[in-house]
C-alpha cells in the first residue's frame, strides 16, 4: 500500500509540474524577450516542488524527517560546508532571475572582458567574447563583483575613445582635423553626437591625443577602433605628420 502511495505521489508531482510547464509555456508565447527567465523559472519551481514531494514519500514510508535529520547532522554539516559556494551560486542565479536587471542578450564587461549573455543558468551563465569563446563564470561573480552593464543605458549611445601619438614639431591642427575626419567617415560612429580630438598630454616620445565618438554598436566596436586606426595612419602618412616611437639617446662619455 505504501509502495501505491508513493507511486501515486510521484504521478501526481509529474503531473502537476507538466500543467505548470505548459503554463509558462503559453507566457513564453506572449512575451518572448523573456523565455530564458521563464525557463529558469521552470527549474526553480520543480527543484522546490520535488523537496516538497521527496518530504511527502519520506513521510509515507514512516521515516520521521526530524529523527533522520538529527542523526545526520554531523554529515550534513560537512556536505554543506562543501557545496556553500554551489548554494551560493544558486542563490545567485535566484536574484538574477527575480531582479531583471541582468538578462539574455545582455553584453557585460567583467574583469576586463567584454561578453554578450547567452543563457542564465541556476548555477552559472555563459556568454560568449568577441572572439566567438565561450565564458562561463558562476552566477554568485556576476551579484558580488563589480560588473559593467553596457545596455543598462539612458541611450544607446556610448562614447568611446582611440588614442593616439603624433611626433613633436607636427602640425597639431592638421593632425586633429584628419582624426576628425577618419571618425566622421565610418558609418558605425553617430553623426548626430560630437566627435572631439583632446590634447591630453605631452609624452615622453610624442604629443598625445584622444579621438573621441559615439556609437550604438557596443559589442564590435573594436572592429570600428581597428578602422579608424587604420584610416588615421593613412591619412598621417599623406599628410606627412608622422607617428612616433619610443627612442632612448644613449651619450657615451671618454
Amino acid at each position: 500500500q505504501n509502495l501505491l502511495s508513493v507511486l501515486v505521489i510521484i504521478f501526481i508531482t509529474k503531473m502537476l509540474l507538466l500543467l505548470i510547464k505548459k503554463a509558462l509555456l503559453k507566457v513564453g508565447k506572449l512575451k518572448t524577450e523573456r523565455k530564458e527567465d521563464l525557463y529558469t523559472l521552470n527549474k526553480i519551481i520543480a527543484y522546490i516542488i520535488w523537496v516538497i514531494t521527496i518530504g511527502i514519500i519520506l513521510n509515507v514510508l514512516g521515516i520521521r524527517i526530524t529523527a533522520f535529520l538529527t542523526g545526520s547532522a554531523a554529515l550534513l554539516v560537512g556536505i554543506g560546508l562543501g557545496l556553500q559556494q554551489t548554494f551560493n551560486d544558486f542563490i545567485s542565479g535566484v536574484i538574477l532571475l527575480f531582479e531583471g536587471k541582468t538578462k539574455v542578450g545582455d553584453i557585460l564587461e567583467v574583469e576586463g572582458r567584454i561578453m554578450q549573455l547567452k543563457n542564465i543558468g541556476l548555477r552559472t551563465t555563459e556568454g560568449i567574447d568577441r572572439d566567438g569563446i565561450s565564458i562561463i563564470i558562476p552566477n554568485s561573480r556576476i551579484v558580488t563583483d563589480k560588473v559593467i552593464n553596457w545596455t543598462h543605458l539612458d541611450e544607446k549611445m556610448i562614447r568611446f575613445k582611440v588614442q593616439v601619438g603624433i611626433a613633436y614639431g607636427s602640425n597639431i591642427e592638421k593632425a586633429i582635423q584628419l582624426m576628425e575626419s577618419c571618425a566622421k567617415a565610418h558609418p558605425d560612429v553617430a553623426k548626430t553626437k560630437p566627435i572631439e580630438v583632446w590634447f591630453t598630454n605631452f609624452g615622453d616620445s610624442s604629443l598625445d591625443f584622444e579621438l573621441l565618438f559615439y556609437s550604438s554598436d557596443i559589442f564590435p566596436v573594436e572592429r570600428i577602433k581597428s578602422d579608424i586606426r587604420r584610416c588615421i595612419y593613412r591619412e598621417f602618412s599623406q599628410n606627412n605628420i608622422q607617428i612616433p616611437f619610443p627612442q632612448m639617446d644613449v651619450h657615451v662619455q671618454k
